[in-house]
C-alpha cells in the first residue's frame, strides 16, 4: 500500500513537471504572404517579439534561391513583432528564424524557422489552377494549425481629388445621393433624375413619375425572383444599374462534401449580379445587359461612365477534391446563362495577404452597355473597406497578429482588435482597366471608408490600435499619410489614449477626427505638409459624433449621441449612457480652439437615424441651406425606461449667423396601440426635386412643400 501510494504521488509530480513544461513552451505563430513587390519590400509578422538582437547575432537571415545567406536589408520593428525586408531583386528568397531569435518563455521552439517568399518587379498573374489549389492546401494547413496547443514557430503564409468638396454637389434642381468623393457615385436604396424616383423594396424596384407632386404615379415595379434581392441603384442617365446579392444552392454532392469538414456552412452560393437597364422609358424598363461575380458585395462605384464592384469570394476550399473549382465564377448574358471560372491569368496573389478568400473587382464601360466586355480581375487575399478617387482605387484587409485559439477543440477565430493592423492595396483607374499598384501597412484598423482620403497624390488614414476598454494595453489613435507609391512619409501616433475613433473627415489640406470614451474629442489636424502633420486643436464635449459633415470651409455638421454618467442600482461607480440623438455645429475658424456653436437634443436613450450608420440617408438642400435625416423617436431617462414616440423624419436649417433650427416635424403620428416601429413605412430616404421635398419608405412616397412643409400627396406603392 506504501509503494502504490509512492507511486502515485511519484506519477502526480511527473504529470505535473510535463504540464509545467508544456505551459512554458510558447506558440510563435507568423503571418507572412508569399508575394512581395520590389519596391515595397517583404515583411513576416510575429506572434510574440524577437530579440532587439536577434539579426545582429545572426539569429534571423535570408538566403537566396540558391541556398547561399545574403547580406539582406533586415530590419526589426520597435515592437520586436515584425521583420522587415527590402531592396531585394526579382527573385525567390527564404527568412531563417533560430528558435532562440524568440523573447521570452521557457521553450519557444525546437528548430529553425523557415518561411518561404518571392519577390517580383509587379505583381504577377496564377501560372496555374495548381497554383491555387496549392494556395488554399496551405491555407487550411494553417486554420488547422492555428487551433493546435503545441509549441513552436508556426508558419502562416501565406489630378487628385478631394472629398472636402460638398458631397451632394447639385446636378440639376434635385437630390443626388451623399457621396464621400465628388464625381465618384455611390449606389443606393433610391435614385433620381428630377422626374422619375427609383426606390428599393424587398425584392423589387418600384419606378415612380414625380413630375407633378399633387399627381404622383407608379410607372413600373421591376419584380426579382425569390433567390435575388436588390441592394444598390446606380442612374447614369437614362441607364439605371440594379445591383442585387443572388442566391442558388449547391447540389447535393457539393453539400454534403461542404457540411462534413464544416458542418455550419450554409448550402448556398451567392453571386452579386448587376442589371443593366435602359430607362429611356421609364414605364417599360428594357435589360440590355446582366452579369454576375461569385461572391458577397463589398462595395461599388461610379465614375466617369465606368461601373465598379468588388466582392468577397470564398470557395469551398474546406471540401476540396482533385476536381473542386477553385477560381471564382461568372457569368454574363452576352456569353450565355452559364457560369464559367475566371482565367487564371485573370487572378493574382495580393501581396501581404494570407486570407482564404478572393477580392474580385468588376469593371464596366457604360458608354456601349450591349457591346462592350466585362472586365474582372481577382486577388487571393481578403479585403474589407474600400475608398475610391477617379483615378484610384484603395482596399483594406485586418491583419491579425495572432487569432488563434490554443485551448484546442473545435476551430475557433477569436476576433481581437488589439491585435489588428490594416494591410492597404492601391489599384490604379483607367477607364474599365484596374491595375494593381502598391501595398502598404499601418498600425491599428480603420473605422470606415471616411478614415481614408486621397489628395495630391497622397493617402491619407486614421486608424485605432488596441481596444478601448482594455486598461493594460490602452487604445491609441494614430494618423498616417502616405505617398503615391504608398510609402509613408508623415504620421502622428499615439492620440487620446484608452479612446477609439468613432468618426472622421479630411477636407482638403485639413482633416477632423473624434475620439470617445466618455467625452467627444474632436482633433483638428493640419495636413496641408505630408511629411509633417501637425495636431492644430482639440474640443472636449459630452456625447459623440458618429458621422462629420461639412458645412463649409469653417464649420462641421456632427451627428451623433449624447452621453451622461448616471448613478445605477447595480454598480458603485456612475456608468456612462447613451441619450437621444445630438447634432451639434462645430466652428473650426479657429483650427486651434475649435468650438461647438450650437446643439440640438432630439428625444431621449433609444433615438436613433439610419444617418448615424449610413451616411447616405442624410438629405441636404444646399441653396437653402437645409438639412434632413430619417428618425425614430423615444422619449425616457437615462437608465430607465423608454418609449416609442413616432418614426418620420426631421429637416432642420444649419446656417452659420442662426445656428441649428428645426425646419419640419415630420414625425407620423402613432397608431392605436402601435409600440414600434413599422418597417413598411419607415421612412428611407428623403430628397427634393424643384421646390418640393419627398420622404420615401418601402409602401409610400410622400411629398411635401419645400417652403412650408405642408403635405400634398401619397403614392402607395403596394
Amino acid at each position: 500500500m506504501r509503494k502504490q501510494t509512492k507511486w502515485i504521488i511519484v506519477s502526480a509530480m511527473i504529470i505535473s513537471l510535463v504540464l509545467l513544461f508544456a505551459m512554458n513552451i510558447d506558440r510563435v505563430n507568423v503571418n507572412a504572404s508569399t508575394v512581395a513587390l520590389e519596391e515595397n519590400g517583404w515583411s513576416a509578422v510575429f506572434s510574440k517579439p524577437l530579440k532587439k538582437s536577434a539579426i545582429k547575432d545572426g539569429k534571423v537571415y535570408v538566403i537566396d534561391q540558391r541556398g547561399e545567406k545574403i547580406s539582406a536589408d533586415i530590419r526589426l520593428s520597435m515592437s520586436g513583432k515584425q521583420v522587415v525586408v527590402s531592396n531585394l531583386e526579382p527573385g525567390s528568397y527564404a527568412l531563417f528564424v533560430d528558435h532562440s531569435a524568440v523573447s521570452g518563455g521557457f521553450l519557444q521552439s525546437m528548430t529553425t524557422s523557415r518561411i518561404e517568399f518571392s519577390v517580383y518587379q509587379e505583381l504577377p498573374t496564377v501560372k496555374s489552377t495548381s497554383e491555387i489549389r496549392e494556395y488554399f492546401v496551405r491555407i487550411k494547413k494553417i486554420l488547422k494549425r492555428n487551433n493546435s496547443a503545441s509549441g513552436g514557430i508556426v508558419y502562416e503564409s501565406g489630378d487628385s481629388t478631394s472629398s472636402n468638396e460638398s458631397a451632394s454637389a447639385e446636378k440639376g434642381d434635385y437630390s443626388t445621393t451623399n457621396n464621400q468623393v465628388d464625381g465618384v457615385d455611390e449606389g443606393d436604396i433610391v435614385k433620381t433624375d428630377g422626374n422619375v424616383l427609383y426606390s428599393l423594396e424587398e425584392n423589387r424596384v418600384h419606378i415612380s413619375d414625380i413630375t407633378n407632386p399633387t399627381a404622383m404615379k407608379k410607372l413600373h415595379t421591376i419584380k426579382m425572383d425569390q433567390y435575388t434581392y436588390p441592394s444598390h441603384l446606380f442612374l447614369e442617365g437614362q441607364t439605371l444599374i440594379i445591383l442585387a446579392n443572388k442566391s442558388t444552392w449547391m447540389n447535393n454532392e457539393e453539400e454534403g462534401a461542404a457540411r462534413k469538414e464544416n458542418p455550419m456552412i450554409m448550402p448556398m452560393r451567392s453571386a452579386t449580379t448587376a442589371m443593366i437597364y435602359d430607362v429611356s422609358t421609364p414605364s417599360n424598363p428594357n435589360l440590355v445587359r446582366e452579369f454576375s461575380t461569385e461572391g458577397y458585395l463589398q462595395g461599388a462605384r461610379l465614375a466617369d461612365n465606368t461601373f465598379y464592384f468588388i466582392t468577397s469570394v470564398t470557395p469551398n476550399f474546406w471540401a476540396m477534391e482533385d476536381d473542386t473549382e477553385l477560381r471564382p465564377m461568372t457569368t454574363d448574358s452576352k456569353l450565355g446563362s452559364n457560369p464559367s471560372p475566371m482565367e487564371t491569368n485573370d487572378l493574382s496573389i495580393l501581396p501581404g495577404s494570407i486570407e482564404p478568400s478572393y477580392t474580385v473587382i468588376t469593371s464596366f464601360d457604360l458608354t456601349k452597355p450591349v457591346e462592350n466586355v466585362v472586365e474582372t480581375k481577382g486577388y487571393l487575399g481578403g479585403s474589407q473597406s474600400l475608398y475610391m478617387s477617379k483615378q484610384n482605387l484603395y482596399l483594406t484587409a485586418s491583419i491579425y497578429e495572432d487569432t488563434a485559439s490554443t485551448q484546442g477543440g473545435p476551430a475557433i477565430e477569436i476576433w481581437n482588435p488589439s491585435e489588428s493592423d490594416t494591410e492597404i492595396f492601391k489599384f490604379t483607374l483607367d477607364g474599365s482597366a484596374v491595375k494593381f499598384m502598391a501595398s502598404a501597412r499601418v498600425d491599428g484598423m480603420l473605422l470606415n471608408q471616411f478614415s481614408m482620403d486621397e489628395y495630391n497624390d497622397h493617402f491619407r488614414v486614421v486608424t485605432t490600435e488596441g481596444f478601448a476598454w482594455n486598461e493594460e494595453k490602452p487604445s491609441k489613435n494614430n494618423l498616417f499619410i502616405l505617398d503615391g507609391g504608398l510609402k509613408q512619409v508623415g504620421s502622428i501616433e499615439g492620440l487620446a489614449d484608452g479612446e477609439r475613433i468613432y468618426s472622421a473627415r479630411f477636407m482638403g489640406d485639413k482633416a477632423y477626427m473624434v475620439t470617445f470614451k466618455q467625452t467627444d474629442p474632436l482633433f483638428v489636424f493640419d495636413v496641408s505638409n505630408p511629411v509633417a502633420p501637425k495636431v492644430l486643436g482639440e474640443l472636449k464635449i459630452p456625447g459623440f459624433s458618429n458621422y462629420i459633415h461639412p458645412l463649409d470651409d469653417t464649420h462641421l455638421i456632427g451627428f451623433g449621441f449624447e452621453t451622461e454618467m448616471v448613478d445605477t442600482d447595480w454598480s458603485d461607480e456612475p456608468m456612462l449612457m447613451t441619450g437621444g440623438m445630438k447634432i451639434s455645429l462645430f466652428d473650426v475658424t479657429d483650427l486651434e480652439n475649435p468650438k461647438e456653436q450650437d446643439t440640438e437634443i432630439i428625444g431621449g436613450p433609444g433615438t436613433y437615424s439610419q444617418l448615424q450608420h449610413d451616411h447616405k440617408a442624410l438629405f441636404q438642400h444646399q441653396e437653402r441651406g437645409l438639412y434632413g435625416f430619417p428618425v425614430s423617436l423615444y422619449e425616457g431617462e437615462m437608465g430607465g425606461n423608454s418609449t416609442f414616440k413616432g418614426e418620420g423624419a426631421l429637416v432642420y436649417q444649419i446656417d452659420v449667423s442662426s445656428g441649428i433650427t428645426k425646419k419640419a416635424d415630420l414625425i407620423r403620428p402613432l397608431n392605436n396601440g402601435q409600440q414600434y416601429e413599422d418597417w413598411q413605412k419607415s421612412v428611407q430616404r428623403m430628397i427634393y426635386s424643384k421646390d418640393t421635398l419627398y420622404t420615401v419608405s418601402m409602401s409610400e412616397v410622400k411629398s411635401y412643400d419645400l417652403d412650408t412643409f405642408q403635405p400634398i400627396s401619397q403614392l402607395n406603392l403596394k
